[in-house]
């Protein structure tokens, strides 16, 4: 509601005559009287309101490129420089332009051990995305306390160090007194009680893809879970309605509403697993006879084994170039889902 007050008659110093002051409106603004514009009645938010979040941010991103970029920017000179043993000790730098980068282009044993970085990622992500995602169905269907266990198991799988992981693993299959081993024994299988496992590729590599999947699938099932929740009940009734049973349920319902979901976590897993290190490493330092290296492995042996740095870190800068396309990719397809949103 709008107050006025009376006229106050005051005396003007000049002329001594009476001058009638009409005071304006106290509140609510009178007729005719144009409001003021401001920032905030706009909707409008000012200066320290823009710049607030990207100062808050300015730690964490110099941090990050501290961390980060400074050695990743030491790795790409590197491996512009012919950096061997003689170098290194007398501290020489030596430029040899991108013959580094044509050494490895050109070697066969380069493009053997990429595509064997390939399709090992594939295999992996394909058991990881299809076991978590089973899982995490598994999760939305049990009871609560069947829930609970499940969900503490993996997380305590999940949240193992990768180094005691792999150690355990190694144990498991030990060729003398590994538990697979005698169990293998026990069933029947008595030409496996002293097995090596480390002694072929595909022996070795079954060990190395069992670990990874085994300590990635609790992310997948996990998230799943979460994303799972997200669905309402009302489409699972129409589908149940509609006659539909869960494999219709999962491509019609789930999917559609989850690839997002799914497109996401696949990519991760692609990253992690493609640039996977310390299992491979530790399993069976890349062999028997460098059959299991990977591009990781590779760059380091090459790199720090031989004590051809340049060369270790021209392979390097590839495998995070490979990446980089890898995610150009993905950043493709999400900014072509929210154009379509």
């Amino acid at each position: 509601m709008a107050v006025h007050s009376d006229p106050v008659r005051t005396q003007s110093p000049g002329t001594g005559k009476a001058a009638v002051r009409t005071p304006g409106v106290i509140a609510g603004g009178g007729a005719g009287s144009a409001p003021r514009k401001t920032g905030r009645a706009t909707g409008e938010p000012g200066f320290g309101a823009r710049v607030a979040p990207y100062l808050l941010l300015l730690p964490a991103t110099v941090v990050t490129i501290g961390l980060l970029g400074w050695p990743l920017l030491k790795t790409i000179l590197l491996s512009f420089q012919n950096l061997n043993k003689r170098q290194f000790i007398q501290h020489l730098t030596e430029w040899n332009g991108f013959d580094n980068y044509k050494e490895q282009l050109t070697d066969s044993e380069f493009w053997t051990v990429t595509g064997r970085t390939v399709a090992f990622t594939a295999v992996n992500v394909l058991l990881i995305m299809l076991g978590g995602t089973l899982i995490g169905l598994l999760l939305n269907r049990l009871g609560k306390w069947m829930r609970l266990a499940l969900s503490v198991a993996l997380v305590l799988a999940w949240a193992m160090p990768v180094v005691a992981a792999t150690t355990v693993y190694t144990w498991l299959f030990d060729q003398n007194f590994g538990v697979v081993n005698w169990f293998l024994d026990k069933l029947g299988w008595h030409s496996m009680a002293h097995f090596n496992w480390y002694s072929g590729e595909y022996s070795t590599f079954f060990v190395i893809v069992l670990l990874i999947v085994w300590m990635s699938i609790p992310f997948v099932a996990i998230n799943m879970y979460a994303a799972l929740t997200t669905i309402p009940k009302e489409l699972y009734e129409a589908a149940r309605m509609d006659g539909a049973g869960p494999v219709k349920t999962f491509t019609a319902v789930v999917f559609p509403s989850l690839k997002p979901f799914f497109l996401a976590t696949t990519f991760l897993e692609i990253i992690w697993v493609f640039k996977a290190f310390t299992q491979v490493y530790l399993i069976n330092h890349g062999g028997p006879d460098g059959l299991t290296r990977t591009l990781p492995v590779h760059a380091f042996l090459e790199g720090i084994g031989a004590q051809r740095f340049g060369a270790g870190s021209a392979i390097a800068v590839l495998t995070i170039l490979m990446l980089a396309a890898l995610m150009s990719y993905y950043f493709r397809i999400i900014l072509k889902q929210e154009d379509e949103l």
